[in-house]
């Protein structure tokens, strides 16, 4: 997984995979969900994402949770 941020566009995208979307569903409240030709998420896009605080201009923090370990 990657995650990328916009500063122009204020948005917030996790890809999930590296497979070309096919289509993709707007959710409420600014959430884009993008999807493969196998029907399965390959990118999750926070739109306004700096409004919403998910991410802030002067700090950058992930935390990562895989096979029961929490990484930071």
């Amino acid at each position: 997984m990657r995650i990328k941020y916009d500063h122009e566009a204020d948005v917030l995208i996790l890809i999930l995979r590296d497979d070309p979307p096919v289509d993709a569903i707007e959710e409420s409240g600014g959430v884009i969900v993008s999807y493969g030709e196998d029907g399965e998420p390959v990118s999750v896009e926070f739109m306004n994402a700096s409004v919403r605080r998910l991410i802030s201009s002067d700090e950058f923090s992930i935390t990562l949770q895989t096979k029961g370990v929490a990484v930071a």
